[in-house]
């Protein structure tokens, strides 16, 4: 796509927001589901689905689908995340919202339901599951034992606890009924086509909203080495029936996924690369670091930091003006009570302590869903004079940081980054510009 951007000479923070913008726009269900969607079927198609961009991907799917082809079913998205036409003229594919990141009855209602629409399928039918980040705590089924209570519990404290996202879902996976492959293994004998918008680094299919439709490589031993990790503790009844291994999952090999496909409709990398097109475009080479970056928030801010110092002083390893971009999923260990903040937020305070103010380094961070972790926006700026700012506001940023505060920050010199809900999901977006 065709995007001008603000010359970033004049105005760097108009055109690093841009380049969010564009990166959020190339993972749009509305802009690249065509090319996917398979053909229908003799019998019914019955669409189930979860994730943060379940609302949009139900909305292109329905729009895309021939009129005189039969379509139902149900997709479950947070709070707030159905896009604004669908829920003003509903369409064949219902969408209900439930609670992220940690689940709530809604969502395990929802949960229940697709779980009921997947029974009673035949050879004819196929199952379009729409799946995207999010789904893991919107698509919440516990496991025969577990309670609602209990998931609440291990996913807050999963949450605190700075583990990676792929170890998150091994969790998830082995505490549900639906999630691991089970849904799959519920929709025989129809065929099962997945449809995937990729949120977690490396895009792998069974990490993504803990993969519902696809095989499960991991085991309860690995689950419960993660919650030994990070010590996280179980009832006594769960945690004997991850060691008598009753919970275990469908494995790669197993019947129950013959005939199914996988589709990756989107990717952080694919929205890595269109956001460096239009810097390109713009006059500003760009370099993407990565997009699978994970690691204490902070801590990946400082480097970031460290490699935009190296460029400004040094022109190592690329020559200015330049953007540095990234992409991946953070996390923050949570060390102090009631601060506010997200991944971004975290990243780029770290980021900001580290730069102490380094002429000519602008830097963006924002989720691409538009809701950093669980506030009101989406990410933040930094800016030169960010410290200075700040500190003539009487915020002191290490102290910020230190209670895991980072929002307050960023909110008090006002440079929040705020969209609203984007209607998809590719994870983290970092844009570093060093003039």
């Amino acid at each position: 796509m065709s995007t001008r951007l603000p010359d970033p000479r004049q105005d760097p923070r108009a055109f690093l927001r841009a380049l969010f913008d564009v990166a959020v726009q190339r993972a749009l269900p509305a802009h690249n589901m065509a090319a996917f969607l398979p053909p229908p079927p003799r019998g019914r198609t019955v669409v189930l689905g979860a994730g943060k961009a379940g609302g949009a991907m139900a909305e292109a799917v329905d729009a895309l689908w021939p009129q005189d082809a039969p379509l139902s079913g149900l997709v479950v998205t947070r709070y707030g995340h159905v896009p604004p036409a669908y829920r003003a003229r509903p369409g064949r594919i219902e969408v209900v919202e439930a609670a992220h990141p940690v689940p709530d009855a809604a969502g395990l209602r929802a949960a229940q339901r697709i779980f009921d629409l997947a029974q009673g399928l035949t050879a004819d039918d196929l199952v379009l599951c729409l799946i995207s980040g999010g789904g893991s705590a919107l698509l919440t089924l516990p496991a025969e034992g577990v309670t609602l209570e209990d998931k609440q519990a291990v996913n807050r404290a999963l949450l605190r606890s700075g583990a990676a996202i792929g170890e998150m879902n091994c969790v998830r996976k082995h505490l549900s009924a639906i999630k691991g492959g089970r849904l799959a293994a519920r929709c025989a004998p129809a065929r099962v086509f997945t449809l995937l918008i990729s949120d977690v680094p490396g895009d792998d299919p069974d990490v993504i909203a803990s993969g519902p439709t696809v095989p499960d490589r991991s085991s309860c031993a690995d689950a419960l080495a993660i919650l030994a990790r990070y010590g996280i503790e179980l009832p006594e009844g769960v945690r004997a029936a991850l060691e008598a291994g009753a919970l275990e999952t469908p494995k790669p090999g197993d019947a129950c996924f013959a005939g199914h496909e996988v589709r990756m409709t989107a990717t952080p990398q694919q929205a890595l690369e269109a956001a460096a097109a239009a810097a390109r475009a713009a006059g500003v080479e760009a370099h993407i670091l990565s997009d699978e970056i994970e690691g204490e928030s902070r801590v990946v801010g400082g480097v970031h930091a460290a490699l935009a110092r190296q460029v400004r002083r040094r022109g190592q390893p690329f020559a200015r003006p330049c953007v540095i971009l990234s992409g991946g999923e953070t996390t923050v260990t949570v060390k102090s009570k009631g601060g506010r903040g997200g991944r971004a937020t975290e990243f780029l305070l770290g980021a900001a302590i580290a730069l102490q103010g380094e002429p000519g380094v602008h830097v963006l961070a924002a989720d691409t869903d538009g809701i950093d972790g669980v506030e009101d926006n989406a990410g933040a700026l930094v800016t030169p004079d960010s410290l200075a700012r700040a500190a003539a506001a009487g915020l002191k940023a290490q102290e910020r940081l230190d209670a895991n505060d980072a929002y307050a920050f960023f909110a008090g010199v006002g440079d929040l980054v705020s969209t609203g809900p984007t209607y998809t999901n590719v994870n983290d977006f970092r844009a570093l510009l060093i003039t």
